[in-house]
């Protein structure tokens, strides 16, 4: 759980309709209950939105600040890959292996995944087109009694005629990026000397190995490569930046 210990909001630069802006204002009214999903389609798709996670994460320990210290606990964000495993993004400490999950392509089985987990922060490729969707009776219902923020990204990490940008101010705010396109080998002395110290980090549990080495060939090594240039093109002066688009919760209910 080393996000507690390494993202802040200030390590992000927040512009909206090119102004400067907080998390405030692409998240109003963030509580302590809250919960962030991203919906995922394409291999590594929700690189396009790593700062978007980070700036979530961030909101979710700086609601209790007591969650970075005293409490320890993972962050309540949620991965959801339609039709397929997209690659692990365990490394953003989307963990225990439940906070990700692959639902079909069914529309409704998408919602029921979101319904589920609470989501109240959405995220979800702008690629999927709003059109006309009957869902299950009363579960959009249930689903915009929870939904307070719905926001498009692109998988690339920039998209058209966006509402707000956020640029990683430092390298620091591209690690996990880096190391969910190459996830480290741990060996085993190295996960030993880790007990030994007392980690409780995810590394040491025995379930961890496990699941990056059974999804790691899930994306080819020519797509880890792509990722990795495609993070190099987002880069300017300031570090990188990746833009979004702000939609109502109503909206996103026809693009799932």
């Amino acid at each position: 759980m080393h996000c507690a210990d390494t993202l802040f909001a200030n390590m992000f630069e927040i512009e909206k309709d090119g102004a400067p802006a907080s998390t405030a204002d692409i998240f109003p009214d963030w509580q302590p209950h809250d919960r962030f999903g991203i919906l995922i389609d394409e291999p590594l798709g929700a690189l396009g939105a790593t700062h978007l996670i980070q700036v979530a994460i961030a909101a979710f320990y700086d609601a209790r600040p007591e969650r970075r210290t005293e409490r320890r606990v993972y962050p309540e964000i949620y991965a959801i890959h339609i039709g397929e495993d997209f690659g692990a993004l365990t490394e953003f400490d989307f963990w225990p292996a439940r906070r990700e999950v692959i639902v079909s392509t069914d529309h409704r089985e998408i919602l029921d995944a979101i319904n589920d987990r609470a989501i109240t922060r959405l995220a979800l490729p702008y690629t999927r087109p709003s059109r006309t969707l009957e869902h299950r009776p009363k579960e959009p219902d249930a689903a915009l009694e929870l939904l307070r923020s719905a926001i498009l990204y692109s998988a690339d990490g920039r998209l058209e005629n966006p509402d707000f940008s956020i640029t990683g101010l430092g390298r620091g705010t591209e690690t996990n990026t880096r190391k969910v396109i190459r996830p480290p080998h741990l060996s085993e002395e190295t996960v030993k000397m880790m007990k030994e110290s007392g980690s409780m980090s995810k590394e040491t549990d025995k379930d961890y190995t496990k699941v990056i080495n059974s999804r790691f060939s899930v994306v080819s090594d020519e797509l880890r490569a792509a990722a990795t240039s495609r993070r190099k093109d987002l880069s300017e002066e300031k570090g990188v930046r990746e833009t979004y688009r702000i939609i109502t919760p109503e909206e996103a209910l026809t693009r799932l």
